[in-house]
């Protein structure tokens, strides 16, 4: 028997988020504070006292990757070998499709600040409740965006209860499953821009998406520093 109740936690935390909510709910690469409208994601971010540069993350999975991202066949390969053959998290960067319907259905001054300079960043296979509420994302055509459940500049929270309460506060729903799994990089998704292979932030498991890349594709990323 299940401890957990993956697919009843995420219809809650779900829930909250489409009546216009904001959720913290777990990643394997810590803790997320989410919403799904641009008042949400507003109040989130000036909570977080986040620099205007700082942009939200969409929580999607790789059948959203492929539907909203542009990328050429090289770029998929990748992205595909990361995520789907060694089974990593990944932060992917991308230009997107505007006309796409999650796209469509995000209040424009949200859309602005979750893009930057026709791409939008995309955090995908961070774990089965993230899998779980991508897929309740897809079947009611809502977004998600997020960010690191912490003040800017702080550190990644990979418990609920380092989490500050100020943050706590703001949410609706809290879905707290102990400490995430890895916690031992002390930091959130490895971000890369798959466009140009720019790594924007190196990550949890940047080691790892590094081998895969120089492996597979003969791409070598920056030494972590």
């Amino acid at each position: 028997m299940s401890v957990l109740n993956i697919p009843a936690d995420a219809r809650r935390a779900f829930d909250a988020l489409k009546s216009g909510g904001i959720t913290v709910f777990p990643n394997d690469v810590g803790y997320t504070i989410a919403g799904g409208s641009a008042g949400s994601l507003q109040r989130i971010f000036e909570t977080k006292q986040r620099a205007p540069t700082k942009l939200n993350a969409m929580v999607g999975d790789m059948q959203i990757h492929n539907d909203v991202h542009m990328l050429d066949s090289r770029g998929r390969e990748m992205v595909s070998a990361i995520v789907e053959d060694y089974d990593l998290p990944l932060g992917c960067i991308a230009p997107y499709r505007s006309e796409h319907l999650l796209i469509k259905a995000l209040d424009p001054a949200a859309v602005t600040g979750s893009t930057k300079e026709g791409t939008i960043a995309m955090l995908i296979n961070a774990g089965p409740f993230h899998a779980e509420i991508c897929k309740l994302s897809r079947a009611e055509s809502f977004p998600i965006f997020g960010s690191s459940c912490n003040f800017t500049n702080t550190g990644t929270k990979f418990r609920v209860e380092d989490i500050p309460q100020e943050l706590l506060a703001l949410a609706d729903v809290v879905v707290d499953y102990g400490l995430r799994k890895f916690h031992k990089y002390q930091r959130s998704a490895t971000l890369i821009n798959f466009e140009t292979l720019e790594v924007v932030r190196v990550g949890s498991c940047y080691e790892l998406i590094a081998d895969v890349l120089a492996r597979h594709f003969n791409v070598q990323l920056p030494e972590a520093v």
